[in-house]
């Protein structure tokens, strides 16, 4: 099974700022997808805050299948 969410673009930094949803298609900016999260429409995953910055990450667990790569 596909992960659900990838990361498709980074800043120059590092900082995963695009994502896809594949079993969606859709593409999301790093606040959208923060803002979906927050809604619960991704129970999976969550948001940290990362140097005062809000960040999509996947839930602790042990499976390397969600995580965001």
């Amino acid at each position: 099974m596909p992960k659900r969410i990838t990361v498709v673009q980074e800043s120059d930094t590092g900082r995963n700022e695009k994502f896809r949803d594949n079993q969606t298609g859709t593409v999301m900016t790093r606040p959208e997808l923060v803002r979906k999260i927050d809604s619960g429409q991704y129970p999976n995953y969550h948001n940290r805050n990362i140097n005062d910055v809000k960040t999509p990450v996947s839930n602790p667990d042990s499976s390397k299948n969600n995580n965001l790569d």
